[in-house]
């Protein structure tokens, strides 16, 4: 049996690698998710399911801290009325390992009704919530870090490590600083 020092670095290594991979992923759409943003006269919506959502909730709260308003939006909570909350100037961040969430999915036609564009970043880019979004930033397929690849660890991880980026990309086209 592997000693807990041994797992911790095999976690360690497996995240790292994936987020040294995501560099070379990284194309014009990611470009194009920035200038979407910063173009928009209203705020960002963020918004996941699950591990995604709490992903998405530190994304949120790093935009608005950086400089670009914005909120977390809960998929389940939007379709019994907090869906009223977005405005057409808005753009919706939506963030989902495997793009076939139920409630994201769910809400995804109602962001299309209301004319906001949707950026996804997302795992399968053939995904209903892909195919609903303006630009897509795809998470190439990773290791999980546990076993049986079940728990998003490295997806998360990648997912917030992007968005990371993209904050930190916003928050310098704008020119904020402390």
């Amino acid at each position: 049996m592997e000693n807990i020092l041994d797992i911790a670095k095999r976690v360690l290594r497996i995240e790292a690698d994936a987020i040294l991979a995501l560099t070379d992923k990284l194309n014009s759409n990611f470009e194009e998710a920035v200038n979407t943003i910063f173009k928009s006269k209203g705020r960002v919506v963020v918004t996941g399911m699950g591990k995604s959502g709490l992903v998405g909730k530190k994304i949120a709260a790093t935009l608005a801290s950086t400089g670009t308003p914005a909120f977390f939006l809960h998929p389940a909570e939007a379709l019994h009325g907090d869906l009223g909350l977005v405005l057409a100037d808005d753009v919706v961040l939506a963030l989902s390992r495997s793009g076939r969430t139920s409630e994201l999915s769910a809400i995804l036609p109602l962001f299309d009704r209301l004319g906001v564009p949707i950026i996804a970043v997302v795992g399968d880019n053939r995904s209903p919530l892909a195919l609903a979004a303006r630009t897509v930033i795809l998470i190439p397929p990773v290791q999980e870090a546990g076993p049986s690849d079940v728990v998003p660890t490295t997806s998360s991880t990648a997912a917030m490590v992007l968005c990371d980026a993209l904050a930190v990309a916003l928050m310098e086209r704008r020119g904020f600083d402390a």
